[in-house]
């Protein structure tokens, strides 16, 4: 799917494809002292084990893809828009000069490329990301459908993530530190109160519920019915094919259920026209 970038957007800012070399993408060697993180960044949360495997790659074989810079006005230094894995990573390895390519970028570009580029490029917890769309909501704007554009996933999964953020403290932070999944809190807000919330927080730490589990404990608690999970009975083939028979004299679905002492014939239609077309056609 095509990126669709907000402001510039990081299609202007950010080319595509791998880097093979600093000249052909106009990239520049910076020293790594003067590059400053982004105030912005929505990602907090980095694996040191993830960052040692990317220095000891760039040990070996450099930084292929350059980081994205943007002038700092107030002094000789830069602050970064992408590349925070490999920033980071870059300072364990040691080097004294990474290479960039520089871009202009407002400070309201900053904040939302950050944003857009961790979304789109890095595995952001699925806190993270909710704050990220909430920023991007509530600092530029924009609605739900608009991020779902530019970040490249559907509107449904915007709204639900940003869901997210109704729950408790307690269970954010165990959504952070991997205890649970972005499942099981998606089922904890089908509860009404806080307090239920982290009690069923607590049963699912104790007990190693899974997502299923979790969503009948929450029915079960809510006093909702559970779900019948009874396997569907398979249609008899007889029936099957008078089904497709009718299917065939009447130009529509229909759908016959058969027992012992009789069963239901349901005939569907979809428009006003069809309806009356089925009339004459079981008159005749």
């Amino acid at each position: 799917m095509a990126k669709r970038g907000l402001g510039k957007g990081l299609d202007a800012l950010i080319p595509g494809g791998d880097f093979q070399s600093d000249s052909a993408q106009g990239a520049q060697q910076v020293p790594i002292k003067s590059v400053k993180p982004n105030p912005s960044q929505p990602r907090s949360n980095f694996s040191q084990e993830s960052l040692a495997d990317l220095a000891k790659s760039i040990k070996e074989h450099g930084i292929l893809q350059p980081l994205i810079l943007t002038s700092n006005t107030e002094d000789d230094t830069f602050f970064l828009i992408a590349g925070e894995r490999r920033l980071r990573a870059a300072k364990i390895a040691g080097l004294d000069f990474v290479p960039a390519i520089i871009r202009d970028a407002s400070e309201l570009e900053q904040l939302e490329l950050a944003l857009i580029e961790n979304i789109q490029r890095e595995n952001l917890s699925p806190v993270e990301a909710a704050h990220a769309y909430q920023r991007l909501n509530d600092e530029f704007g924009l609605s739900h459908e608009q991020i779902s554009t530019s970040v490249g996933k559907s509107r449904t999964a915007i709204t639900n993530t940003i869901r997210l953020l109704n729950l408790p403290d307690e269970i954010l932070a165990a959504i952070q530190k991997s205890d649970i999944s972005e499942g099981h809190a998606r089922a904890l807000l089908g509860l009404s109160t806080k307090n239920s919330q982290i009690a069923i927080l607590a049963q699912i730490l104790n007990h190693g519920l899974n997502v299923r589990q979790t969503e009948e404990l929450v029915r079960k608690y809510s006093g909702a019915k559970p779900k019948n999970t009874a396997p569907k009975q398979e249609t008899p083939p007889e029936v099957k094919d008078l089904e497709n028979e009718l299917r065939m004299i009447l130009g529509t679905k229909v759908t016959l259920k058969h027992g012992k002492q009789g069963g239901t014939l349901t005939i569907h239609y979809y428009s006003q026209e069809e309806l009356e077309s089925l009339i004459s056609t079981l008159k005749k």
